[in-house]
């Protein structure tokens, strides 16, 4: 069986379903190849589960402390398996949603493992039967895959990665071990840690959230540690066994060897492109810890194109994905790309949660650039004090030149949210005078934005004014 198309998508996670659903819009005859669940990674193994467990943990924690606000709730309790129910049924309806626009748009779906033939043909082998899809582009978005480090006893059973951990059965852990404080194990660390495990990460290298601004891995280490999450950064994970009541992790920091118990090992080490077995005999597509792509995400073979996960030095978000979907599609329609790839926010579902966009001031140092910051401390903003929110702040970095705003870095209530505004700016070369313009709502969060850019010039209303000399 063969059939011809404008366009074959291989992969239906945000990046993929967009670019399907882009390209019928532009009239492209379109299909989509996948071999699991519509909505790749992010809806069934990552962001919308994650969340979704977050959302019904952190609304635990915070019944345990309704005595405060004049809420008593005795004997509260949890059911993990309600947990991962309510979890799945968001999902479903999520998947259902986008399924539903598939059809929408008379998108071809094909079910299986698409392998790419050449240029111009891919070979779906599915449950029922198999084809071959004729089309004049191809864009690849098969996202990535958990990363699993040669730690020995790593393939044990009870030691599982976060794909693992969303997808299998419910398990009400009450020790769990996190090898890697990035964005993922912080993330599940808030989670079990809310409901009452006690959780232990152990991280290579000096800081947990590494690759975000120091301040934000200082004060979420501070926070977690309060909480009661035990940290350990700076070590190396050497072996991992089997005891008579669960696993025994060994790994070496700076206080020598060390070994801990506990229920359940989580393996959050980063994520790897997913392309085995996609290329057939000839098709010599450039490859090195992804799929390499230009600047129009073309790869080294003509009329096959990239997005997402799986190239290489991807960013790795959701949004990203999309994004570039978007962006892909004009380019091969001759169209202007709509959107700018270049600001990127990125969010941690912490509490408080983090966001942040552009670049930090130790970035701009580094690049030769003179700035200017203005930060606010949230323990004055009056909707954080209402709801009872932990240490936070916000943070912006502006060109000392021109104060165009180049980037922003915060740790408050709905910083997920608040980010969209600053994402916008930096887009748009907005200035200190420019952002200082806007009368924002009083009481919410998004005041501090104002009282951060008023402080680049020393006139934040509700900050101390700083002893004159």
């Amino acid at each position: 069986m063969s059939q011809k198309y404008d366009l074959v998508v291989i992969g239906a996670g945000p990046g993929g379903y967009t670019a399907a659903i882009a390209a019928a819009q532009h009239g492209m005859k379109t299909a989509v190849v996948e071999s699991r669940d519509i909505g790749g990674t992010c809806l069934n193994r990552g962001c919308i589960p994650a969340k979704t467990m977050l959302h019904s943990a952190e609304l635990y924690r915070e019944m345990q402390d309704s005595a405060s606000l004049g809420i008593y709730a005795e004997n509260t309790s949890y059911d993990m398996e309600a947990i991962y129910h309510r979890k799945d049924e968001v999902v479903s309806g999520v998947r259902d949603g986008i399924e539903s626009l598939i059809k929408a748009n008379k998108i071809d779906f094909f079910y299986g493992t698409a392998k790419i033939l050449s240029a111009e043909e891919v070979f779906v082998s599915g449950s029922d039967e198999e084809t071959i899809l004729n089309t004049a582009k191809i864009i690849i978005a098969t996202g990535a895959i958990p990363s699993r480090p040669p730690i020995e006893g790593i393939d044990l059973v009870g030691v599982i990665t976060s794909d693992e951990l969303l997808e299998s059965r419910a398990v009400d852990y009450k020790s769990l071990i996190i090898i890697g404080g990035g964005v993922i194990g912080a993330e599940f660390a808030s989670v079990f840690n809310a409901l009452g495990c006690a959780v232990t990460i152990i991280e290579a290298l000096e800081r947990i959230v590494p690759t975000l601004d120091r301040e934000i891995s200082q004060n979420l280490t501070m926070i977690l540690k309060k909480r009661g999450v035990a940290i350990h950064t700076g070590c190396s994970v050497e072996r991992i066994a089997e005891t008579d009541s669960g696993l025994c992790c060994r790994f070496t920091g700076k206080n020598g060897a060390q070994e801990l118990a506990a229920q359940g090992v989580l393996v959050s080490t980063g994520r790897k492109p997913n392309f085995s077995g996609l290329f057939g005999e000839g098709v010599n597509v450039n490859i090195q810890r992804g799929i390499v792509v230009d600047e129009h995400f073309k790869t080294s073979v003509e009329s096959i194109y990239a997005i997402g996960d799986v190239i290489d030095g991807s960013i790795q978000l959701a949004h990203a994905a999309s994004a570039q979907a978007q962006n892909v599609i004009a380019y091969i329609t001759g169209d202007t790309p709509p959107i700018d790839l270049s600001v990127v926010p990125s969010c941690v579902y912490t509490s408080p949660e983090i966001a942040s966009v552009g670049i930090t001031a130790e970035q701009a140092k580094s690049s030769g650039i003179e700035v200017k910051t203005g930060k606010y401390a949230m323990s004055g903003n009056a909707k954080t004090i209402i709801e009872q929110q932990d240490r936070s702040f916000i943070k912006l970095i502006f060109d000392a030149e021109t104060e165009v705003l180049l980037g922003t870095q915060m740790m408050c209530a709905r910083a997920s949210d608040l980010v969209s505004e600053l994402s916008s700016a930096i887009v748009n070369k907005l200035t200190v005078k420019q952002l200082s313009a806007v009368i924002r709502p009083h009481p919410t969060f998004t005041e501090a934005v104002t009282e951060a850019v008023e402080d680049v010039e020393g006139r934040a209303i509700h900050t101390m004014p700083t002893p004159k000399r």
